[in-house]
């Protein structure tokens, strides 16, 4: 029976979806082996150990794994953010595959055609957003980086290798400048100080760059200052802000914004349309992923030109707003006012003028479509982590579409969907993975149905 502390040998055979690896002792328990890969024989100190399973962490690498690299981040195994770096890209891509593919199978009963999983051509500094916690050590100096794995101690980091360069420049006139001013720091534990947050966003194709400071309180003392700096320091820089955040909340954002310098946004595009984004947009991090996972939606759409399209959980209405000009009609649905306002202003911005937004809850909408008698063609979904439910999937059938392109960000969550779509008429037809974040645990799937 194994206890804490035993030195095991193990040879590990799978990994889960959030990075660990698992092997199997002699009796049958399985281990669970944070930073290990699949293909390694371990020696392997057992730190905790349940009823039928047990976890443990690596002693020493007996034989590596055929797919096992060096890791090229520092800060790896420590940060919170990525969990493959110590694997090829090529056996990250495949776990994820296998993880849609167990969910759809094993939890949604489903027997579609996975089809293989579309991978990234870059695996490094492919984000255009950062939110980046700040907090002071115990020994007093500033940390600003990103929280260890599940917990809100942060890992101080000069530079993140999923990040572009220019965000390392902008974290690093934010330590000068705070070097030379008496702005405290933000303390999770009392709710007292400043500055929370420092939060980037960049637009690929525009070189747009924003800075968004989020404190708590109005403002920073010698904003000018810190404007010059910027100024000074980024040639690129579009506008900066502050955001006000005065709950005692894990939530980064506040409700208020005040532009200091520019415009209060950037700009960026996607798929041949023109986007606004502010500190309160919804914006794909990985852009070039986007625009594929966008392309293989649309293709699961199959419209026509007369078809009215349905995007609900549309957000600031990117999806359904690459769809528009291949519908009769678009009409969106999203619960935050502020998205809907900017999916208003980027239909006007890229002259689209077939499209309607809804600011509403999912299931409310289209309970009300349904009493309107609108009845959609084609309806997408791109839900949150915990997926649409039976009764919205219920409302989604009554209204008979034809199809259905089921944008999915939780295998989990999909797969039991797609069980409620089945037992409401809905054949699915196709599933394509499409990896949005290399080097961490996300998969995101699209999904097509058909009404049977």
């Amino acid at each position: 029976m194994l206890r804490k502390n035993d030195i095991i040998h193990l040879n590990i055979t799978s990994a889960t979806a959030e990075g660990s690896g698992v092997g199997k002792t002699e009796d049958g328990m399985a281990v669970f082996v944070p930073l290990s890969a699949v293909g390694d024989a371990l020696e392997v100190r057992v730190l905790k150990v349940k009823k039928t399973y047990a976890f443990g962490k690596i002693e020493k690498i007996l034989t590596p794994a055929p797919s096992r690299i060096t890791p090229d981040c520092p800060h790896f195994s420590r940060c919170g953010g990525c969990v493959w770096r110590h694997i090829s890209y090529e056996e990250e891509c495949r776990i994820k595959w296998q993880k849609v593919a167990d969910a759809v199978r094993r939890i949604g009963g489903i027997e579609a055609e996975i089809k293989p999983i579309i991978g990234s051509e870059r695996t490094l500094r492919y984000r255009n957003k950062a939110q980046l916690p700040l907090g002071v050590s115990p020994d007093g100096s500033l940390q600003m980086g990103f929280y260890a794995l599940h917990s809100h101690r942060i890992i101080d980091c000069a530079d993140c290798a999923l990040q572009p360069e220019v965000f390392a420049r902008v974290m690093q006139i934010t330590r000068d400048f705070l070097a030379q001013t008496d702005n405290d720091i933000y303390n999770e534990a009392t709710g007292k100080g400043r500055l929370r947050h420092l939060y980037i966003r960049y637009g690929e194709v525009t070189d747009e760059l924003m800075v968004c400071y989020v404190v708590n309180g109005n403002g920073l003392k010698q904003e000018d200052l810190l404007v010059k700096m910027l100024r000074e320091g980024l040639p690129n820089l579009k506008t900066v802000v502050v955001n006000s955040n005065r709950e005692k909340t894990n939530v980064i954002l506040g409700s208020k914004n005040r532009t200091v310098y520019g415009s209060g946004f950037i700009e960026d595009e996607l798929c041949g349309l023109r986007f606004k984004i502010s500190p309160f947009s919804f914006w794909q991090v990985n852009r070039a992923q986007a625009e594929r996972l966008y392309q293989k939606a649309r293709e699961y759409a199959a419209l026509g030109g007369n078809e009215v399209l349905l995007d609900l959980y549309c957000g600031t209405g990117t999806i359904g707003l690459t769809m528009a000009r291949d519908c009769r009609k678009l009409i969106g649905v999203e619960i935050i006012p502020d998205a809907v306002r900017d999916a208003e202003n980027n239909a006007a911005v890229n002259s689209i003028c077939n499209a309607r937004f809804l600011c509403a809850d999912a299931p409310q909408a289209a309970a009300q479509l349904e009493k309107e008698g609108v009845r959609p063609d084609v309806v997408i979904l791109d839900p949150p982590r915990k997926g649409c439910g039976e009764d919205l999937v219920k409302t989604i059938a009554k209204m008979n579409p034809q199809r259905v392109v089921y944008v999915s960000c939780d295998p989990a969550t999909l797969a039991r969907d797609l069980k409620y779509f089945a037992e409401n008429g809905y054949e699915t037809n196709e599933v394509t993975p499409v990896d949005m974040f290399p080097r961490t645990a996300h998969v995101e799937t699209v999904v097509m149905m058909t009404r049977v």
